[in-house]
């Protein structure tokens, strides 16, 4: 038996303040507010951006259990990081000017692939965010 198609659904996140988060990927990332779910004291939150959902949940007690630098950790079992596309990475971090923390880059990687480029920014709770520009796939044979 051959397993149904699947499609992409969304990423959950874990928010220490769920309303700067969700400021934060809808000022820079062009996210909306989807829907909301009451959980009875706290809520979660769904963003949408087109076919991409983003799920904040209030975070619960204690710190993180990975420091946010570079690219992202490196841990088994811990996403790296979060990443998006743009036509124009200057323009992008133009826009962004200093309000958003970059851990690594901007970094050209033009002996792979002519034209791309990616900085990694950090979130405000620390997730490590991507943004490039010129990546394409390789030919398939």
């Amino acid at each position: 038996m051959t397993a149904p198609a699947l499609r992409w659904s969304h990423v959950a996140l874990n928010c220490a303040d769920q309303a700067v988060t969700e400021e934060f990927y809808r000022r820079w990332f062009g996210f909306r507010r989807a829907r909301a779910v009451s959980l009875g004291d706290s809520e979660i939150v769904f963003l949408r951006q087109g076919d991409v959902l983003l799920e904040l949940f209030p975070a619960g007690a204690g710190e993180s259990p990975v420091a946010a630098k570079g690219d992202g950790p490196d841990h088994a079992g811990i996403a790296r990081h979060l990443a998006f596309q743009t036509d124009d990475l200057d323009a992008f971090l133009s826009a962004v000017g200093d309000e958003i923390p970059v851990s690594l880059g901007p970094l050209h990687f033009d002996d792979f692939i002519r034209g791309w480029a990616s900085v990694w920014l950090t979130d405000p709770d620390g997730v490590i965010v991507e943004v490039s520009q010129g990546y394409s796939d390789s030919a398939v044979e």
